[in-house]
């Protein structure tokens, strides 16, 4: 993989900040010029969105929203470098009132000394409204080029008055070449890295999920194991013995976590049991409560495969009894099969769009009363006013059934219709048998 993804342009490095023995290696391979950037080529490669708006000659404030370890603190200095402005960090974890003052002070400095600034808030959708608000002004004004970086959601984390005067980059986990890449990197920049069998360096590869830092952090966390080891070349089982293992990229309630259930829900929606499987043992590994997941697992058995297959429903509910029974992780089988039995399953959402359609036309209809022959006529006085008077007992009628009995408000002239059964599984008996049981209704109008 080419690894100088960037400019061909001259470009002045960024100056380092001091470092020692105990700077991470993180640190110490962080890009100082653009062309040592690696991955992002979406946003940087010639003629993406980043690249132009660089070469524009005019900086403008932005969100750099990605997973961590990706680039979006080494982004934001570099635009500081490129634009030859005063590069301000401040992190939302930590700074208040206090910081982002002196910060907006020695903005004003540098524009009397006709230099630009570049604000750079990490962790931004950890500050609230007011505190998001406050940047609005100054942004307005140009005295601050804002540059917010965010692992969530910026559509949900960001404010809208924020958000609409900042452009948006998407940063993406990095490719097994770009960490590959970036592992070679540093391999050559520190001769006391350890030699990486193939193994070893697969496994950590696999480790790192797409996030750079991990990676070599990782890399630096074997490096002083293997030091203390005596060794120089370390493999796959040395590795697994000195590193936690690490989990997948998740967040519990973020963009991760409901992009994951999203992949799963449709999975098991689109009759696909071995993805559904991949996606339920993806939520497992990151961290996922088992139980929320089983609650997933019954919203998909009633709005997706319903009353096609209403055995569903009872095998999802029997699978989350199972898993309070058991535990992790052996309750954890149970789900999985409730994951491959929805996934095979008849798919029906015939019953939820009934739902939903019944829902609508009660919110957009009045309150009418009910038929005088379907009220309840507990006492005397009830029965005297009419009530339950003429109803007919389907259970005396043949076939259990009164044909031509209305069972909607008198004044719906024209009955709705909401569920319509598909003819998949069970429904396609339920389907015949309405289609009979209409046609008795007709046979009935037309005798009277």
């Amino acid at each position: 993989m080419d690894t100088a993804d960037l400019f061909a342009q001259d470009q002045e490095p960024v100056p380092s900040p001091q470092v020692d023995a105990c700077t991470p290696l993180a640190e110490r391979l962080r890009p100082r010029t653009l062309d040592e950037v690696i991955g992002q080529r979406h946003l940087l490669a010639p003629g993406k969105p980043l690249r132009v708006a660089f070469a524009s000659g005019q900086p403008h404030s932005m969100i750099l929203w990605g997973p961590p370890g990706v680039g979006k603190t080494t982004l934001a200095r570099l635009t500081a470098q490129h634009f030859d402005a005063d590069f301000i960090q401040i992190s939302a974890v930590l700074a208040g009132v206090k910081e982002i003052r002196e910060a907006l002070e020695r903005a004003r400095a540098n524009r009397r000394a006709g230099r630009r600034t570049v604000l750079f808030v990490d962790e931004v959708h950890r500050f609230n409204k007011a505190q998001q608000d406050a940047f609005l002004p100054h942004v307005e004004s140009g005295l601050i080029s804002f540059i917010g970086a965010t692992t969530e959601n910026p559509s949900f984390e960001v404010v809208g008055a924020l958000l609409s005067r900042t452009q948006v980059y998407v940063l993406e986990p990095l490719d097994e070449d770009a960490l590959a890449a970036l592992l070679a990197r540093a391999q050559a920049a520190d001769a006391t890295l350890p030699v990486l069998a193939d193994d070893a360096r697969a496994l950590l590869l696999a480790q790192a999920d797409g996030d750079g830092r991990r990676l070599l952090n990782q890399l630096q966390q074997l490096a002083s194991a293997a030091r203390v080891a005596a060794r120089t070349h370390v493999d796959a089982a040395f590795v697994n013995d000195v590193l936690a293992p690490a989990r997948r990229r998740f967040d519990k309630g973020g963009d991760v976590f409901y992009d994951q259930i999203s992949a799963l829900h449709k999975s098991v929606r689109g009759s696909a049991p071995d993805a559904a499987l991949y996606w339920f043992a993806r939520m497992l590994d990151g961290g996922a409560d088992p139980r929320y997941l089983g609650r997933r697992l019954l919203r998909m058995a009633v709005e997706d495969v319903g009353l096609a297959d209403p055995r569903a429903l009872g095998i999802a509910l029997d699978a989350v009894a199972t898993y309070e029974r058991l535990g992790s992780p052996e309750g954890e089988l149970a789900l999985a099969q409730a994951v491959l039995y929805l996934a095979c399953a008849a798919k029906s959402n015939a019953a939820y769009t009934a739902f939903k359609a019944a829902q609508r036309f009660v919110d957009e209809d009045g309150s009418r009363p009910v038929p005088a022959h379907l009220r309840n006529a507990p006492t005397r006085l009830m029965q005297q006013l009419g009530h339950g008077r003429a109803y007919r007992y389907a259970h005396d009628e043949a076939e259990a059934y009164a044909a031509g009995e209305r069972y909607f408000p008198d004044d719906v002239v024209q009955p709705p219709r909401f569920y319509h059964p598909t003819r998949r599984g069970t429904e396609a008996r339920i389907a015949a048998h309405l289609a009979h049981l209409r046609a008795l209704d007709a046979v009935w109008q037309g005798k009277k």
